[in-house]
């Protein structure tokens, strides 16, 4: 498939059947995921995926509440990755400090695109997740207090007949410019 075509399929999946992912479909986007390109080659990332219950269910629930009921799909999800911040190289802590920019931002960024995109080719839909209870997600998989997590990432199937939505995208007169702003 090339690259366009992959970036038009991608999208967030909110929900999925329960047919279940082998751990080599995973491991197949985790490698796509681990060729990521990082600041300084630092490789800030660690990933748990979760994938048995009552695991499962318990770091789904972490992700709504009643007052923020928009998760509830991470329920019926068969895997979710939890992308753990890892601390960069030496070199890339003290350029962010005197540039003042948190590049492990960037490179968590571009290392759940890579898992998305590779799922995405593989069949898999997938949801980045960004809200959820950090210090309930923690104390279930026993994440070191010193430790952050970036975000979530759903996985599964999505059923059959799950529609591919047209994307709505800015055109590219107004999001680019040349040798000025």
């Amino acid at each position: 498939m090339k690259s366009i075509e992959l970036y038009k399929i991608r999208q967030s999946v909110r929900k999925y059947s329960e047919a279940k992912v082998s751990r080599e479909v995973l491991h197949h986007c985790l490698e796509a995921a681990r060729l990521a390109p990082s600041a300084s080659n630092s490789q800030p990332w660690k990933f748990i995926l979760v994938d048995q219950e009552p695991i499962l269910s318990q770091v789904a629930r972490a992700t709504f509440s009643e007052i923020v009921p928009f998760n509830k799909f991470t329920m019926q999800a068969p895997v979710i990755v939890v992308v753990i911040i890892d601390k960069p190289k030496l070199i890339t802590r003290v350029a962010m400090k005197v540039k003042k920019r948190d590049w492990q931002l960037v490179d968590i960024g571009i290392v759940a695109s890579h898992f998305c995109q590779q799922a995405a080719e593989d069949g898999l839909g997938t949801c980045m997740i960004g809200w959820f209870d950090e210090k309930k997600v923690k104390e279930i998989l026993k994440i070191p207090a010193g430790k952050t997590i970036g975000l979530l990432i759903t996985a599964g199937y999505a059923p059959d007949g799950y529609p591919l939505r047209t994307k709505i995208r800015k055109p590219l007169e107004e999001i680019i410019s040349y040798n000025a702003y």
